[in-house]
């Protein structure tokens, strides 16, 4: 038998669907990108975006339609909101949360499909993490670290979607990371809804973010290939200088920073429950500038949030511009149900939204261009990825993952590291040539 899974939304959801490909494998069920061809098709969805889940009722619109012509079992699961739930239960067989994935082979068997009984069928968090992921690359992978979320910021529906925080055990963590580096992985990231309130839920049994950190620097210093281990995202509220400093005592966690700003304004942080200033948020930016002055910094930006005014809009669009970032994820905001914000009015228009992610698109571009445009005559490693989209030239990624094009003559693999010479700089990217 055959089964397919879309997966819909974050890295936390790329990360949950290799744990549900290692059930799938362990049924003796085949995997296939073909749909049509599929006997259980599920998706892994994610109602913290609209978008997203008009993807699912999409889909489910046409294999509802496949079933007056064959036998097919439909599952979802994901971050979804009770709401969504209720909804999706009326359309799709299985609806489950992706902390019960380990119980997926007794819920099909209730359908009349036989499965291995060796598997655990019981429904606790413990064996989600318990259930080794199939990885999707043979290079790079993600470790999650935590899973939920306790700050409860009103235009979010992760705390209602994911629940609240649970810190999975240190020594898991390690094992699976010490495993990935005997396979010869060369980017591994933690994820985590806020990777650095890591251990706060377990404070006398488990590490702090900084100490995991510390940990994986020295199994990185005994490591006889090179790596990159980055983290995403963290939440500015508990980033602690002592994480900064790990990271620039240990050369395997790489110096790229994703620390999300949402607002330059501090009213807008307060209406948003951020619990901290753009005061608070420059310090961390000067620690990180000050401990690792190469690190890139990435980060998220809502623009037209609620009653957003002028001026709260222009406390943004400066902030970019004192803080320069190499990357910025920038979004117009829209009222998802569940959230606390759901309940206010949306007072900005879309267009107007779109404006202003336009100005501060251009903000960012200007910091990045420039920042590139000072490596060109550098040399620095890169983790090759594949090729270009017209496969006229090889990609990869710099430590601070910025993306750089090259080309060469001869074949190189992928999830190698290579030294390329940069030679110039379109925009936000790169382009350099093989290091003589």
């Amino acid at each position: 038998m055959k089964y397919f899974v879309l997966t819909l939304g974050c890295q936390m959801n790329l990360s949950d669907s290799e744990r549900l490909i290692t059930v799938f494998s362990n049924m003796g069920f085949q995997k296939t990108e073909n749909e049509e061809e599929a006997d259980i098709l599920g998706i892994v969805a994610c109602s913290v975006r609209q978008k997203a889940i008009d993807k699912v009722y999409s889909r489910i619109h046409l294999w509802n339609k496949w079933k007056k012509d064959r036998n097919l079992i439909t599952f979802v699961t994901g971050c979804l909101l009770e709401d969504d739930k209720k909804k999706f239960l009326k359309n799709f067989d299985l609806v489950f949360e992706t902390n019960d994935i380990a119980g997926l082979p007794e819920m099909i068997s209730q359908y009349g499909v036989v499965t291995p009984t060796g598997l655990k069928t019981h429904h606790k968090q413990d064996e989600f993490w318990d259930i080794n992921p199939s990885y999707d690359s043979n290079y790079e992978a993600f470790i999650p670290i935590q899973n939920g979320c306790d700050k409860f910021c009103t235009y979010c529906a992760v705390p209602y979607t994911r629940g609240r925080e649970v810190s999975r055990p240190s020594s898991e963590i390690l094992d699976e990371l010490k495993v990935l580096l005997g396979k010869g992985y060369k980017s591994i990231t933690l994820l985590g809804q806020n990777v650095n309130s890591y251990g706060l839920d377990k404070k006398v049994e488990e590490l702090s973010f900084a100490a995991l950190l510390e940990e994986i620097g020295k199994i990185g210093e005994a490591c006889e290939h090179r790596f990159w281990l980055y983290f995403t995202s963290p939440h500015p509220r508990d980033m602690t200088v002592d994480v900064i400093e790990a990271m620039a005592k240990y050369k395997c966690l790489a110096k790229q920073v994703h620390l999300p700003l949402q607002s330059g304004d501090n009213e807008i942080l307060r209406k948003m429950n951020r619990n901290h200033t753009l005061a608070d948020y420059k310090l961390i930016i000067e620690n990180i500038r000050r401990l690792l002055p190469e690190a890139t910094i990435f980060t998220d930006i809502i623009v037209g949030f609620t009653d957003e005014d002028g001026d709260n809009f222009e406390n943004t669009r400066r902030a970019m511009e004192e803080i320069g970032y190499n990357m910025a994820y920038i979004a117009c905001y829209s009222s998802r149900p569940g959230a606390v914000s759901s309940r206010w009015d949306d007072k900005i228009s879309m267009e107007e939204k779109k404006r202003r992610l336009h100005i501060l698109s251009d903000v960012f571009i200007k910091y990045a261009s420039r920042y590139n445009e000072e490596l060109v005559g550098k040399t620095l490693p890169v983790l090759v990825s594949g090729k270009s989209r017209d496969g006229s030239r090889w990609a990869g990624l710099t430590e601070g993952k910025i993306n750089i094009q090259f080309a060469s003559d001869k074949e190189i693999k992928i999830g190698t590291f290579i030294d390329i010479k940069i030679s110039g700089s379109t925009g936000i990217s790169l382009q350099g040539k093989l290091s003589l």
